[in-house]
């Protein structure tokens, strides 16, 4: 059958996010939001940042599972585990591994000419969308738009075995990478558009969309099990709802879950309509 082929690990790239679109755009608005001491590249105070990076990552994601998960309704102790046990700064560049645990998305990517940065998703929005997608240890998940791997690897914790979908060859490189270095060995990455999905590798347990969208393709849809579900974050103008969709035999229901908001995942905009 056809569809993407696995990547192959690369050396992660070497991408700069210097700059108000990246790093010290992301800490300049925590500063002004916050009034929190992070300095940018051309401060100072930039030496703290070594000092600020020493802060202990497992200590970091105590704090987010108490602070950020567990308020948010997430009875599935799997997921806490699972976000307990993996190493989200391993995940992001290395000038933002300080914030790697911040209680909203963590750019991974600069924007580039007006395209949206990508970037994983805000805690509390991943574990509620993981969680809606009820996935059984015997399960195997769809990642579409894994970025980095970090939803990959902690959904790889749940699962039987993950397929994770990456658009980006840089990106897949580096979670191929990061995945095959934190022993991963349940999850593959492929490179390929996201909306097609990977339906060589079909049909899925649950399908998890890592990032906005303003519509679902029926063809992912389609590579669903029977039972299986597909959850995402479906924007309409400013605002966002998370939504699960659940097949039953050929039928598909779907039905809103909560407000959430997330940078756009490329490939799933609206077609214009054109009318005579």
């Amino acid at each position: 059958m056809g569809g993407p082929a696995p990547f192959l690990a690369a050396p992660a790239a070497n991408t700069s996010l210097s700059g108000p679109g990246g790093c010290d755009g992301v800490r300049a608005k925590v500063r002004r939001r916050t009034g929190l001491p992070v300095p940018t590249a051309g401060d100072k105070g930039s030496r703290n940042l070594q000092a600020t990076s020493m802060i202990d990552p497992q200590q970091q994601r105590v704090n987010m599972v108490e602070s950020q998960v567990r308020p948010s309704d997430i009875t599935d102790r799997r997921i806490i585990r699972a976000m307990l046990e993996v190493p989200r700064e391993a995940f992001v560049p290395p000038a933002l591994h300080e914030l790697a645990y911040m209680d909203e998305a963590v750019p991974v990517t600069p924007r580039v000419d007006g395209r949206a940065a990508r970037a994983l998703l805000a805690p509390r929005t991943f574990a509620k969308l993981v969680q809606l997608a009820e996935i059984a240890p015997d399960a195997v998940v769809l990642d579409v738009g894994c970025a980095t791997g970090y939803s990959t690897a902690v959904l790889a914790r749940l699962a039987k075995s993950v397929v994770a979908l990456e658009v980006d060859d840089a990106l897949a490189g580096r979670a191929t990478e990061t995945l095959r270095r934190l022993g991963v060995a349940n999850a593959m990455v492929l490179q390929g558009a996201l909306e097609a999905g990977a339906p060589a590798h079909a049909p899925f347990g649950a399908i998890v969309l890592e990032g906005a969208v303003s519509r679902v393709p029926q063809e992912l849809l389609e590579q669903l099990a029977d039972g299986g579900r597909l959850v995402a974050v479906v924007v309409n103008g400013a605002f966002g709802r998370a939504q699960v969709w659940r097949r039953t035999g050929k039928a598909v229901d779907a039905r809103s879950a909560f407000d959430a908001g997330a940078e756009p995942l490329p490939g799933f905009a609206r077609k214009a309509e054109f009318s005579l």
